[in-house]
């Protein structure tokens, strides 16, 4: 099946770049480990390409991430739209959860080296955070249907701190099914461990850089990276959730 406008560029670049090293798809399938079919389908823009797969097409290639991204059509829609402590008409894709600015600058620049178009909601506590999700205060009037796909969600927040931000979440059903990614500087594994309990999608330490990234949205293709993504991308994430046991009972929002 043919791909968008879009993948065909990104595949059409990768190819150029296969031909000037002078290798054929079978010597680039094996140096990013992969099978020639799957090349064959990236260069014809019918494969939508994870991050992971970027970063090691690249590096096969012996060019930059940026490299891929010419200066084109391509990269302008590559650039990352920031709403902060706003409501926005417009569907706001990822919602990061920091009240470190050089932590949510490190995120953004993971963001930008990843060439996410997609907008992120920028929330400063944990009380700004549940807010957003649930359309309150300075937030009533965001449409209530349109969900971040992805919360990336810092442990240590004022107000209210990021495991019951992540518990009240999961504990209703009208929010429960959006991917939380814990953003932690701790290597507590018991923590970790309750997170994902809670239902959390997954953890990341900080600071996030574009390797960290790759490793854990190994879920958000190409296709969700430059383009509106389908509403049901990550319903088979909690499928992968490694711990589950029964959510606590948070007070009633």
């Amino acid at each position: 099946m043919a791909g968008s406008a879009l993948t065909q560029k990104f595949g059409a670049t990768v190819k150029s770049w296969r031909n000037q090293l002078g290798i054929s798809q079978e010597m680039l399938a094996e140096r990013v480990n992969l099978h020639r079919t799957y090349i064959s389908a990236v260069e014809r823009g019918a494969h939508n390409v994870s991050l992971e797969i970027i970063d090691r097409l690249a590096k096969a290639l012996e060019i930059s991430i940026s490299t891929l991204f010419p200066e084109s059509e391509l990269l302008n829609k590559g650039k990352i739209a920031v709403k902060t402590n706003g409501h926005s008409h417009k569907l706001v894709e990822v919602l990061l959860v920091e009240d470190n600015p050089d932590d949510v600058e490190m995120t953004l620049h993971a963001f930008r080296n990843a060439h996410f178009a997609n907008h992120v909601q920028v929330v400063t506590d944990g009380e700004q955070a549940l807010d957003y999700v649930f359309c309150r205060g300075k937030y009533s009037r965001r449409n209530a249907k349109n969900n971040p796909q992805v919360i990336l969600l810092d442990l240590n927040l004022p107000k209210v701190e990021g495991l019951e931000v992540l518990g009240r979440i999961k504990a209703d059903e009208r929010t429960q099914s959006i991917p939380v990614v814990i953003l932690t500087m701790s290597q507590d594994q018991f923590k970790i461990a309750e997170c994902l309990q809670l239902g959390a999608a997954n953890y990341i330490s900080k600071p996030v850089n574009f390797q960290r990234l790759c490793q854990v949205t190994h879920h958000l293709n190409f296709q969700w990276a430059l383009l509106d993504a389908p509403k049901s991308r990550f319903q088979t994430m909690k499928q992968n959730i490694a711990c589950r046991t029964k959510l606590p009972n948070f007070k009633s929002l």
